[in-house]
């Protein structure tokens, strides 16, 4: 092991019989403090509130440091997720009135769908999924996935089962 870490067998012994460096324990209980700050605050406090908190406690600590600590002790804020308008119903494409008003039962199978589009953040960026529903059954009767968000996307996860005359299909009203 030593030589895979490049550091001498003698070097490896002297260092576990070393005793821990005062800064090292310091840290540790600054570590501890952080968790507490953090845990009571419900984990929402990033290292500017935390670093505020502990110096009104009288503990003596930079910015940097909190910040260094609680990387390092996979401690971070929780963050809200932004709101991000994902519907645009300002179009010029005619717009179907809303039958359903509100009513979110319906009696027989196949005699309403509903959809919507889900905007699911990848590494390569969006993927966009359209889903259909039956209101009846609540089952999936179509679904359509693809990375660019076009009309084609919900015609596809619409044709999945070939709707009966009479059928509602109710959408957010959006251009697509």
């Amino acid at each position: 092991m030593a030589e895979i870490f490049q550091i001498s067998r003698s070097g490896y012994y002297a260092g576990r019989k070393r005793p821990i460096s005062r800064r090292d324990v310091d840290s540790q209980l600054l570590v501890k403090k952080i968790q507490i700050i953090h845990q009571a605050n419900r984990r929402v406090y990033g290292s500017p509130r935390i670093t505020a908190e502990l110096c009104a406690q009288g503990v003596a600590c930079s910015l940097n440091r909190v910040a260094r600590l609680m990387k390092a002790n996979q401690i971070a804020a929780r963050t809200k997720r932004k709101f991000k308008v994902t519907t645009r119903s300002k179009h010029q494409f005619p717009v179907a009135s809303n039958l359903l008003d509100q009513v979110i039962t319906a009696d027989h199978p196949n005699r309403v769908w509903v959809s919507d589009i889900t905007y699911i953040p990848t590494d390569e960026g969006w993927l966009y999924q359209a889903m259909v529903k039956d209101l009846h059954s609540k089952a999936v009767v179509g679904m359509a996935m693809g990375d660019r968000l076009h009309r084609s996307l919900v015609m596809n996860a619409f044709k999945r089962r070939r709707p009966l005359p009479g059928l509602i299909f109710h959408s957010d009203r959006g251009v697509q």
